[in-house]
């Protein structure tokens, strides 16, 4: 696993830098495991466009990602690390002994050939790809696909190289530390996955040209200041004009730097017990 980077043939390959996909075994993926996935150009139930800049991209099937690990003491093989494009993180296609096969998101160092287990209340082996409980994980380690609620499935710590830390256990609750470095409390009896998610140099990539952006479905964002007044705070003006406001602006008003949009009574207020940036 590491990052690819080429000679400067071209004036975008000269900041092109993206992965070599060492890590990827199996080139097909599993047709039983795929859906279709359908574009929404950014346009919600009523076709009115509610995130700008959305467009194209190319055409992918959904992985369905086993979150819920329900599959308790029944030993899984890995077949092969899979690239996913609709994530940053690997997919890993597991085998159970019946024969039924799953996708799950592929930790650091699991390999094919491996095998891993999801469990409740058995002892099994700390190694990357096992599933279990807090309650059964030893504080330090560094765990990731987090429920929130006990058989929901992991909802957070999903993306690529991200991994969560248990930093203390208190009654029913754990204290997770978040890749964000904010601390929160989780219910004990919550599953977690073991391990650090995998390709980990994701955030060093460098697209290196707008066309790889539009692969990826995103299409180029026009700036405030080239803009009329009529479509935003910062257009208009005499020539090549600054946005003359003193704080820069969304479309609609908002400021864009700084402004807290997080609600103060927002439900999960109660499991923070550190935010992240607090000193």
């Amino acid at each position: 696993m590491g990052m690819k980077r080429f000679k400067p043939t071209t004036s975008s390959l000269r900041f092109t830098v993206i992965s070599d996909f060492a890590e990827v075994t199996k080139s097909t993926p599993e047709k039983s495991l795929l859906r279709p996935l359908k574009k929404s150009g950014g346009r919600n139930v009523y076709g009115r466009i509610t995130a700008r800049y959305r467009s194209g991209g190319h055409k992918r099937r959904y992985r369905v990602i086993d979150f819920k690990r329900d599959r308790i003491d029944d030993l899984a093989e890995v077949i092969g690390i899979e690239y996913d494009p609709n994530r940053s993180a690997r997919i890993a296609l597991i085998q159970y002994s019946n024969g039924d096969k799953a996708y799950i998101l592929a930790p650091l160092d699991l390999n094919p050939g491996q095998k891993i287990v999801s469990t409740v209340d058995k002892e099994v082996e700390m190694k990357p790809g096992n599933c279990m409980p807090l309650s059964r994980i030893p504080l330090g380690a560094a765990v990731h696909n987090i429920e929130l609620k006990p058989g929901r499935g992991g909802k957070i710590v999903r993306s690529a190289g991200t991994s969560a830390q248990i930093m203390a256990k208190e009654g029913d609750v754990a204290f997770v530390r978040m890749p964000s470095s904010e601390v929160r409390k989780i219910a004990i009896n919550c599953r977690a996955t073991i391990g650090q998610i995998g390709n980990v140099e994701h955030e060093s990539r460098s697209l290196g040209k707008a066309g790889r952006m539009r692969w990826l479905g995103r299409s180029g964002a026009v700036r405030g200041v080239a803009m009329n007044p009529v479509d935003h705070p910062h257009g208009g003006g005499e020539g090549k004009a600054p946005q003359g406001a003193p704080h820069p602006v969304t479309p609609w008003g908002k400021k864009t730097k700084g402004l807290k949009t997080r609600k103060k009574r927002k439900y999960s207020n109660n499991s923070i017990v550190r935010r992240r940036g607090a000193k």
